[in-house]
């Protein structure tokens, strides 16, 4: 079977090396595409191929049914571009293309933006942290009036953002210069925030929330259109340098299949939960495989063979998945490029 990895991150190639594992010697061929020539994911791929620099839209779309057509893709697993993909899977059909995507456009859409998300949520579907989106100076200190009357510390993240960018702890005591010296992360002083807000009448949305301070679960899943196949829940330590460990939470688990129904999830996608007073709560669902997606698949579990089963409509053995283990990953040095 031929799949094609469009230009996504480069933890991919956690991805590739599980879909390969079980499968015989040239029964899966691994397609990557990337606008970058020394992109990480190409040295894990079967084959790989240059991306047109600076295509988006509908060009870009145009230029991916045409690369399905010329390179016999029998499956589209995309990255770049995915929300606009997902409306279009009658365009790679007729080329004899199947599209992998993890939930429909509108879907997919909602995702991106947390402040549209959270609030149509409902609680009988899964927990999330209490907030208020603002997006001038004056909303924002409301919200950090009324939620500092209930919360002992808050703290701030942009409605649309990955990777945690943006994520600030509200930080009443300490100025910029004394977190800076004593190498605080994360945390920005509150009336420093403020002052800057001045100059920034408006700004795009910002979620004021309570901060969640006990520890972070990142669960890898398979579903198919909103069937939980599978569920690996990494739980992250505290303490710098200690791994993370396969967790069991049955909380986080029954959110997990509630969301995965509640959205019809596909393929492979990732739940983040934090922990805080009042129990586990949901930070984001990501509609693609996770950073520690690797770390995942050590328990037992082969989360990318278990999605690719599922599309094929083929059986697969339940995992035995070993709760308890501990995992990390160890960077290693590559030569991307010769001179």
């Amino acid at each position: 079977m031929r799949i094609w990895f469009n230009k996504t991150f480069s933890t991919i190639s956690a991805v590739f090396r599980n879909l390969r594992q079980p499968a015989p010697a040239g029964e899966v061929t691994l397609i990557c595409t990337h606008t970058h020539s020394a992109a990480a994911a190409f040295l894990a791929a079967d084959e790989s191929y240059l991306e047109p620099a600076g295509l988006t839209g509908l060009a870009y779309l145009e230029w991916c049914v045409i690369f399905c057509h010329q390179h016999n893709i029998q499956l589209f697993w995309p990255g770049k571009e995915a929300p606009l993909i997902s409306q279009y899977h009658s365009l790679f059909r007729a080329v004899g293309t199947q599209v992998m995507s993890v939930a429909g456009h509108d879907t997919l859409a909602l995702l991106h933006d947390k402040a549209v998300f959270y609030s149509g949520l409902s609680p009988d579907v899964a927990q999330t942290m209490d907030f208020i989106s603002v997006n001038d100076r004056d909303e924002f200190d409301a919200a950090v009036s009324k939620l500092s009357a209930k919360h002992e510390r808050l703290c701030v993240k942009p409605a649309v953002s990955v990777f945690g960018l943006g994520f600030r702890i509200l930080d009443t005591h300490c100025d910029s210069i004394t977190q800076l010296l004593n190498g605080v992360e994360y945390r920005i002083p509150l009336q420093e925030l403020r002052q800057g807000m001045n100059n920034t009448p408006q700004f795009n949305t910002l979620l004021v929330m309570e901060h969640l301070g006990g520890p972070e679960w990142s669960v890898d899943c398979a579903g198919r259109h909103g069937e939980l196949l599978c569920a690996v829940q990494r739980k992250k330590s505290q303490l710098a340098g200690h791994g993370q460990s396969i967790d069991n939470n049955a909380e986080i688990h029954d959110m997990a299949i509630r969301l995965t129904g509640q959205y019809r999830l596909n393929g492979l996608f990732n739940i983040q939960f934090k922990e805080g007073v009042n129990g586990p709560r949901l930070l984001e669902i990501n509609p693609r495989p996770s950073g520690g997606f690797g770390m995942a698949c050590l328990s037992g579990a082969n989360l990318a063979h278990i999605a690719l089963q599922s599309i094929r409509g083929k059986t697969f053995q339940p995992p035995v998945i070993r709760y308890g283990l501990k995992v990390t990953e160890i960077n290693t040095p590559v030569i991307l490029q010769e001179a």
